[in-house]
């Protein structure tokens, strides 16, 4: 089967981004970097040497990440779900992720480097798509009131 590796462009920080979300994810790691040679240099207009693809995996998801310039911006229109399993991740994950960035409704953050990201706990899912309608609009009602996701405040919206 194809993989298929987000591939993020940055302005001239891919190798300070790969390093900050490889702190932040347990099982994580930088794979590799290349630089820019002459050929590359001249086509891109970046100076010779310097880096130009980090390749790094997050919790066995590969990335990469470029320098490319400040032709193109990181928009909400794409962003990467985090699942957590208890409060504690999603607080750790939210702080982590949103330090220098801002946090939005429902659980979205931009990180410093402007990337989205979704803090989810698993039980959101389960909630909102329960076959009791009532259970799941209350759940619905109290995530819209939410920035970072409450997991209480939601069992108790669901609870009733």
């Amino acid at each position: 089967m194809q993989n298929i590796t987000p591939f993020l462009w940055f302005d001239s920080n891919a190798e300070e981004a790969a390093k900050f979300y490889t702190s932040i994810f347990k099982n994580s790691k930088i794979i590799d970097i290349a630089h820019y040679g002459e050929s590359a240099a001249a086509a891109s207009r970046r100076p010779r040497g310097t880096v130009m693809i980090v390749s790094f995996d997050l919790e066995g998801q590969r990335f990469m990440a470029l320098n490319g310039g400040p032709v193109f911006k990181f928009s909400p229109a794409t962003s990467f779900l985090v699942n957590c399993e208890t409060q504690e991740e999603v607080d750790d994950m939210w702080k982590r992720l949103s330090e220098g960035g801002e946090q939005d409704q429902c659980g979205w953050l931009k990180d410093k480097f402007r990337v989205s990201w979704q803090i989810v706990p698993n039980v959101l899912g389960e909630m909102l798509q329960d076959n009791d309608a009532k259970k799941s609009e209350r759940v619905m009602e109290a995530l819209l009131q939410m920035k970072k996701i409450d997991i209480q405040g939601l069992r108790k919206a669901y609870s009733g």
